[in-house]
């Protein structure tokens, strides 16, 4: 790597990616900063490129023309496609874990496995692709009970069955949809509790916490409806104590490195526990390999440290010192999403009022499933926005999320009123009510 100012891309088209940019671009460490595909919002800080991310060759050869010094991948798919192995076998730095270390990821059956190996905290489980031994398990073990894809999903490939009945549909839906004779799902034990995103710097022997926060999945305010990618996250959550967050990094990341080292795919990039915490501590809920969206919103806005030289560092094996400083504030952001989402989103509806909103203190939109035509911008996705707002506690932040969202004028989008409420002292929310969206 060269002395001096470098020259980063980071990959993706999401909010994700629009908040690795800001964070990157504060540091006076970054010198030519490039996003692809990117986001109409990225161009306020970073240089878009109309690169595919799946196109490994292309961004390749863009990396060896622009002088990249690091690559930076956004989401899960082309870390488990082997975007991080071909980038490294280019002579490429790369922040992000390899084809066989994604897997924690890319498979839900194989980090099930993985923890069971390695003595990780997680809940009980077995592995099917015939769908009579699946039901036959469920009716053993009743309902409540968690089905999930094999696979890559965007987060919907989870089903949490309230009843049997719910179960067996869910089995039969998933392998239909997955189809093949590989086809496979995972039936597991559900965990009660909170759930906490928790996430760790690693580099392959050695890893600092960094940052946790809590996601709602559910479409549907109160925890309703389907699951999605998430609807909104703040950080950090009350329930993640210093004791917890150690806790965390001895019974479940220190020996998630040693057990991919003893594999021979040694974990380098950002390590995301989906934790179920309660009375009896942390389990594993599902791994994921890189930072995770809504929750990278939340938490690189509260981060005081230079992101640059940690991501650096996690990439050369080079990782040491103290964790990176956070902020006291609350950060908490919550998604517009387009109606029909987690299913076939509508596009092409205009959306107005960024601009106004972003000129609040506090307050920052960041665009997902967007694209822009002579200035105006229209939906283009399921998540189409984030809203983040940074707040002395939760109350102050989501008062000033709701307040810049109410300004915003998309009348073909929806979003949860609810996001952050199981954090205040009465639980019972305090969000303005009224219309889900205004003209």
């Amino acid at each position: 790597m060269r002395e001096g100012r470098i020259n980063l891309l980071i990959l993706g088209s999401g909010a994700r990616e629009q908040a690795l940019a800001r964070a990157c671009a504060k540091s006076p460490m970054t010198g030519n900063l490039f996003v692809a595909p990117g986001n109409p919002g990225c161009a306020a800080v970073a240089q878009i490129v109309p690169l595919r991310v799946t196109e490994h060759a292309k961004v390749i050869a863009f990396c060896r023309r622009e002088a990249i010094d690091l690559v930076v991948v956004g989401p899960e798919a082309p870390l488990v496609s082997g975007l991080a192995d071909d980038l490294i076998d280019a002579g490429i730095l790369c922040f992000g874990p390899t084809r066989t270390a994604a897997r924690l990821e890319g498979s839900k059956g194989y980090a099930k496995d993985f923890c069971r190996e390695f003595g990780i905290p997680t809940g009980d489980y077995r592995r099917f692709r015939n769908p009579d031994d699946a039901k036959t398990y469920i009716r053993d073990r009743g309902a409540p009970i968690v089905i999930k894809a094999d696979g890559l999903a965007a987060g919907k490939g989870v089903v949490v069955a309230k009843t049997l009945e719910e179960a067996e549909a869910a089995v039969d839906a998933m392998l239909s949809a997955l189809q093949g004779p590989s086809a496979e799902i995972v039936v597991e034990e559900f965990l009660e509790g909170e759930e906490v995103s928790f996430f760790a710097l690693c580099d392959g022997v050695s890893a600092l916490a960094f940052a946790s926060a809590q996601d709602h999945k559910r479409a549907g305010e109160g925890d309703t409806g389907p699951n999605t990618g998430g609807m909104g996250a703040y950080s950090p959550p009350t329930i993640m104590t210093l004791d917890l967050s150690e806790r965390v990094m001895q019974e479940i990341v220190a020996p998630t490195l040693r057990g991919m080292n003893k594999r021979g795919s040694p974990f380098r990039g950002v390590l995301f526990a989906g934790l179920m915490v309660n009375d009896h501590g942390p389990k594993v809920i599902e791994f994921n390999v890189r930072f995770g969206d809504p929750e990278a919103e939340v938490i690189l806005p509260r981060l005081e440290d230079d992101l640059v030289p940690f991501l650096i560092a996690c990439a050369t094996g080079t990782l040491g010192g103290d964790p990176p400083k956070f902020c006291s504030n609350v950060a908490l952001a919550v998604v517009m999403a387009a109606r029909g989402y987690p299913g076939e989103p509508m596009r092409g509806s205009r959306i107005r009022g960024i601009e106004d909103v972003e000129a609040a203190p506090g307050v920052v939109v960041l665009q997902g499933g967007t694209r822009e035509v002579d200035g105006a911008i229209f939906a283009d996705g399921g998540r189409v926005l984030t809203i983040a707002a940074v707040g002395s506690d939760v109350a102050n932040a989501r008062e000033r999320a709701y307040a810049a969202i109410d300004r915003i004028k998309w009348p073909e989008g929806f979003f949860r009123r609810d996001i952050g409420s199981r954090a205040l002292p009465d639980r019972r929310g305090g969000a303005p009510r009224g219309p889900a969206v205004r003209d």
